[in-house]
């Protein structure tokens, strides 16, 4: 005779899942629109984070800051006028006003060497030759260069170090200058960095 097991019985779920449902996916629709949203977010966050364009305006602002401190410095020390001699393809620090710069007159990078870029090397040349000794540097492509006021692109600093506009033609090194704050924009991919020399002291910031 057969005993009766005690205990509960095993009872299905009140509402099991379709077998359709269990089964269910995405829909090929489904996958090639969510493939189509990967790509167009892959290139437009990949190229914007490819692009050099914003880190080179950066690094080309600090050479301009560089470089107009340097003149000032030499300036000084060599008790001598340096023109800074600038356009929107770059700038440049010679001892004489002439444009383009005499090959004598080109101040030397303090570290030996320009950085030697496509674009410096568009622009600092002398008797057709780049010039890599030549403390010279040209605008990054991607950027742009601009100043205000635009008359003073050419300027100098005297033995004291006291900004000049390029037409001021001082006799004694403490004549009055119509030199007045100028102001240098470099923008890329929608930011600007600026760079400022300071009437009379000739402070760059």
């Amino acid at each position: 005779m057969l005993s009766r097991v005690s205990g509960p019985m095993y009872r299905p779920p009140a509402n099991p899942i379709p077998a359709e449902r269990r089964t269910a996916g995405f829909t090929m629709v489904e996958l090639i629109i969510v493939m189509i949203l990967i790509g167009v977010l892959s290139a437009i966050g990949l190229s914007r984070f490819f692009s050099r364009n914003g880190f080179e305006a950066d690094a080309f602002s600090e050479q301009v800051r560089a470089m107009l401190r340097y003149g000032q410095k030499i300036a000084v020390a060599q008790n001598r006028r340096v023109y800074v001699q600038a356009g929107g393809a770059g700038l440049a620090l010679c001892y004489g006003a002439a444009s383009p710069c005499a090959a004598a007159d080109q101040v030397p990078v303090p570290a030996g060497n320009n950085s030697g870029s496509g674009a410096t090397r568009a622009l600092c040349t002398a008797g057709g030759s780049y010039a890599p000794a030549w403390y010279c540097e040209g605008t990054p492509a991607g950027s742009t260069l601009t100043f205000a006021p635009a008359a003073q692109a050419v300027f100098f600093f005297n033995g004291l170090g006291k900004p000049y506009q390029g037409s001021d033609n001082p006799t004694t090194s403490d004549d009055a200058s119509t030199f007045a704050n100028l102001a240098f924009s470099i923008a890329a991919e929608g930011g600007t960095r600026s760079v400022v020399v300071y009437a009379e002291t000739g402070y760059v910031n």
